[in-house]
């Protein structure tokens, strides 16, 4: 350091006592604190302050601290000093107009003078390698040269992400902040009461509760919670929203409290559509501009389907929303730089063939691929032919290929959806300028540059055939000519993903009962749910006109749907409403029981509502494999409804056709869906509309001002929203006899030290399952069974089984979902041999419980508890109860064959071990049955453990084996260290 370092190092010192307000704590000594402030530049004052915020955060960097009763003098301590005050100037060069970047800081001048603001210019970098990056690559590349300042995203991360084709294969870790965080209500109001907790726990602290506030804007739309109870009517908005506010009063009152009561975070009210149709059409930003800095929009998501927003060429995904609230506080997320496969497209979808079809087409072939943790980059020539709202099709359905995100770059399409929706022509022409010069846009006008990808895959589009999903996973494609040949098969195969064991005597039941005085009947296959429903699919005009179009064909030739079949229609924003009255096909779907139900995610999170008792009855009295038809992504069994045993994902107008058929046991090549009003059969191909009949609707029913008028009212929400009244203090009153809000037990005895490392000794295996356990098993978000330890936890509140709600409704209530963990009723343990439900054995015993009954055994007892699993072990939605509830339950490690990206991550971030079998190994093949006592030796130290290490289980009858450790990076392993990710978080804002 120069000899005249050490008086600007005391300027830098002195400059930071000065302006932060934490200077009064023992950090900096008088003859700092009594500085006068105007002799220290501003430029210095801002430097210094940003130093001391992150140094709080760093407390071994002030082991040696500058003293004020010390007999040296100021000068000899900043002199010895000298070592830190160099990391000092270093770290926080950036603040200090000294970005390590900064000669790429470049103006974006706009065409008719003056600038659109500043940008890090990519191009500048002056890199050849960055020529051939996937753009999804170069979204994470300028965010790492934007956000560089040597201490949280450092040069050489830069490094590694420009060199991607080589860097990638070896599981680099890279950091990143995404421009802002998304939310839904069902994990919208455990965020809120996490950070509310994260308040109490730095007051208990002696810290500042001010800590905690988003840093980076939220968007949270509140849209989870309509309950498909009235339908068939034209009041059944109205009369959903009313019930809808008298089950969850409670809860949109803590959100609205929320929103006032932390900084930069946006709630969108109830009634306004599904989050990521909203976030498509309204929220997308593409490219910021924040106080004259320009840079790509990004969003991490606590709802998988996050990726939706992909198809507007805006990188986004799904975490855990553990880790979404870390991110909202400031902290980099901890990634692996991902591969990226590159998924070509040529030719044009046949006539007739929807974009749903094309995306169930497309997620079985990328399952097949293997794209779990990567990227999928779409481009190529049949791009041209796929509009916006297709693209967004194929994102929004990433979690169920695997990918984190499917990605389409921005192109003359994304402009041109920018206007239709409302975005201001300024707007687009700064969005357009910005990537363009950051060689970010494609223009398929001009030569393409060669980019580089990972694996290569290639679908020509007029390959891509009319199909359905089910009856049990999303990518179990089945096109429609082989549907009944398909589903025969399945009433024969052994129960599993494609099997029901029905035997063939009983193939042809037929269960005849009384519908309110009318005669009907249901058979296996019979569809009882139909629903068009879902982000997938109703922000598509192209799929939602032309299910009004079948439904008047349908009409016009006299077909009726059945009316004991639930049908209901919930758009994803009040635009699709306003194209469907301008075209007069709403008349037609509500002809055929297709009523307006609400505005929200619906039948795809199990949100169906109760089945007439009659047909309830009597599918469960004659056992019959009852179907639902939705246009949804996820069709988990137990999900849709506890009665529909059989759920098929469809396009909107093929969830028309097989309403209008009754049943999925259908070939629609020979067979006719019904008898017309003239006694003729009417066959699919009469009720099916062409490519060009659904073009020419869209092209003069979907308008601009539609969506102009939708959103200019969005946040003014609606007479009950507003009436709310809501507390204005900053830290919220807990009620002890809430049933839906309750202060967690996540920072109770927290200190200030972290617990450290520890392995698991002598515990119980909790549960012992097969492949595919979903999110939705271990944590499910629909109706609240009546004998369930929740069901008695609500009724000795003196809850109505009438007012149960559902689990997702409840899931600000530690205590619900506690015991809703493992709830699923739909549960295959193979402790219970074949036994399926919610039960688990207590081993010591061998009595037969509730899994939440068995855990409080095990905890009161003083035992910890594991859980064996197989491949895909937490896959569907991103749900954070699914780690946080078995955490609860006092499960400290899992072992699996493989895991679900976000959900592995959730594990971590509540401090559970997630251990993976070797390859070739499972439960079975090493001859474990679960009623063992396992013990996992992890060193105490955190600094023993390195990510993807090897430890050695033992059993307490002799048998031993190897695991790998899930802790995929070095951040992961300082959460657990911590106990996981929030502790984390508080220790350093504390410190």
């Amino acid at each position: 350091m120069p000899v005249s370092a050490p008086s600007s190092a005391a300027s830098l010192l002195r400059a930071a006592a000065s302006s932060y307000s934490y200077t009064r704590t023992r950090f900096f000594p008088s003859s700092f604190r009594n500085l006068n402030p105007s002799l220290v530049s501003s430029n210095n004052r801002s430097v210094a302050s940003a130093a001391l915020r992150s140094f709080h955060c760093s407390p071994s960097r002030w082991t040696h601290r500058l003293h004020s009763r010390s007999p040296l003098s100021l000068r000899a301590q900043i002199r010895a000093f000298h070592p830190i005050i160099e990391r000092f100037q270093r770290k926080f060069s950036s603040m200090a107009g000294e970005h390590p970047f900064k000669s790429v800081l470049t103006s974006l001048p706009k065409p008719g003078g003056g600038e659109f603001g500043k940008f890090y210019s990519l191009p500048a970098l002056n890199d050849p390698r960055i020529d051939k990056l996937p753009y999804s690559i170069r979204i994470l590349l300028e965010s790492a040269v934007r956000n560089c300042d040597n201490f949280q995203v450092k040069k050489e991360d830069v490094e590694k992400i420009i060199d991607w084709e080589n860097t990638s294969p070896k599981q680099v870790e890279i950091p990143f902040k995404p421009a802002r965080v998304l939310l839904q209500d069902f994990t919208g109001v455990p965020a809120v009461v996490d950070l509310a907790c994260m308040r109490d726990a730095m007051k208990k602290l002696g810290s500042d509760t001010n800590k905690i506030n988003p840093l980076v804007p939220v968007d949270l739309v509140i849209d989870h919670s309509v309950q498909v109870d009235v339908t068939r009517s034209e009041n059944a908005v109205q009369a959903n929203m009313e019930l809808e506010f008298q089950r969850n009063k409670e809860r949109f009152s803590f959100l609205k409290w929320g929103s006032n009561a932390f900084h930069n975070m946006l709630v969108v009210p109830p009634g306004s559509g599904i989050v990521h149709q909203v976030n498509l059409e309204y929220l997308g930003r593409v490219v910021f501009n924040t106080d004259g800095v320009l840079y790509p929009d990004s969003v991490v998501g606590t709802d998988s389907h996050t990726t939706m927003i992909d198809g507007l060429g805006v990188a986004g995904w799904g975490v855990g929303g553990i880790e979404a609230e870390a991110a909202m506080l400031g902290q980099p997320m901890s990634m692996v730089l991902p591969g990226v496969v590159g998924f070509k497209l040529s030719g044009k979808l046949r006539n007739g063939v929807t974009a749903t079809d094309l995306v169930l087409t497309a997620t079985q072939m990328l399952r097949k691929h293997g794209v779990v943790g990567k990227f999928v980059e779409f481009y190529g020539d049949g791009m041209s032919e796929l509009s916006l709202a297709d693209r967004a099709t194929i994102a929004n359905m990433s979690p169920e290929y695997g990918a984190t995100m499917g990605f389409f770059p921005v192109d003359h399409v994304t402009l041109q959806y920018l206007k239709l929706t409302g975005r201001s022509d300024e707007t687009v022409a700064m969005i357009e300028s910005y990537l363009r010069a950051n060689k970010m846009f494609v223009d398929y006008n001009e030569p393409q540059h060669d980019r580089v990808y990972s694996s290569y895959l290639e679908l020509n589009l007029a390959e891509v055939e009319p199909c359905i999903s089910g009856p049990k996973r999303p990518h179990d494609r089945v096109p429609l000519k082989e549907m009944k040949a398909d589903w025969r098969s399945c009433l024969n195969n052994k129960v599993g993903f494609k099997g029901f064991a029905v035997p063939k005597e009983a193939h042809g039941k037929v269960a005849k009962f009384s519908f309110h005085g009318q005669p009907a009947e249901l058979k296996h296959g019979s569809v009882v749910i139909a629903a068009i429903t879902s982000c997938t699919n109703t922000s598509n005009p192209s799929v939602m006109l032309g299910a009004g179009l079948v439904a008047k064909k349908a009409c016009k030739l006299g077909l009726q749907v059945k009316p004991w079949i639930k049908t209901s229609l919930a758009p994803g924003s009040g635009v699709v409403t306003k194209y469907l009255l301008q075209s007069g096909l709403q008349e037609y779907l509500n002809k055929q029981g297709f009523h307006i139900v609400g505005y929200g995610c619906t039948t795809c999170i199990g949100n169906s509502g109760e089945l007439d008792e009659s047909i309830a009855s009597t599918i469960s009295e004659n056992d019959i494999i009852a179907a639902a038809v939705l246009s949804g992504n996820r069709n988990f069994e137990g999900r849709v409804h506890a009665l529909t045993r059989a759920n098929y994902l469809a396009s909107p107008p093929l969830v028309v056709a097989y309403a209008l058929a009754g049943t999925v046991d259908i070939d629609f090549d020979k067979e006719p869906i019904g008898t017309g009003k003239d006694g003729q059969s009417i066959f699919f191909k009469d009720i099916w509309p062409s490519t060009e009949e659904v073009a020419e609707a869209v092209q003069s029913n979907v308008l601009p001002d539609m969506f102009r008028s939708t959103y200019q009212a969005i946040t003014k929400g609606n007479p009950m929203w507003n009436q709310l009244s809501v507390p204005s203090s900053t830290l919220y009153s807990w009620d002890p006899n809430s049933t839906y809000i309750h202060e967690p037990p996540y920072f109770k005895n927290m200190t200030t030290q972290p617990p450290g490392a520890h392995g698991v000794k002598d515990a119980y295996c909790l549960l012992n399952f097969g492949d595919s356990i979903t999110t939705d098993h271990i944590s499910p978000a629909g109706s609240i069974h009546k004998d369930s330890p929740a069901a008695k936890y609500l009724l000795e509140r003196g809850v109505e089984r009438k007012d149960f709600n559902s689990y997702g409704s409840r899931r600000g209530n530690d205590e619900v979902m506690a015991r809703g963990t493992f709830a699923n009723i739909r549960l295959v343990n193979k402790l219970l041999n074949g036994e399926v439900g919610p039960k688990t054995v207590h081993v010591p015993t061998g009595e037969k419980l509730y899994v939440f009954d068995a855990a409080m055994r095990y905890k009161d007892a003083g035992h910890d508890t594991i859980v064996l699993a197989g491949a895909e072990y937490g896959s569907g939605s991103s749900r954070d109860w699914a780690a946080k509830g078995p955490m609860l339950l006092g499960v400290k490690a899992v072992i699996a064959k493989s895991f679900e990206r976000i959900h592995r991550s959730n594990l971590v971030g509540m401090g559970i071990i997630p251990l993976c079998f070797k390859s070739g190994e499972d439960a079975d093949t090493l001859g474990l049955t679960g009623r063992e006592r396992y013990t996992i030796d992890l060193p105490r130290k955190i600094s023993d453990i390195r990510p993807g290490q090897d430890v050695i289980v033992t059993t307490d009858n002799g048998k031993s084996f190897t695991c790998t450790v899930r802790f995929d990076t070095e951040v992961e392993l300082a959460y657990f260290n911590h106990g996981g990710i929030l502790p984390y978080v508080i220790r350093n804002l504390i410190k």
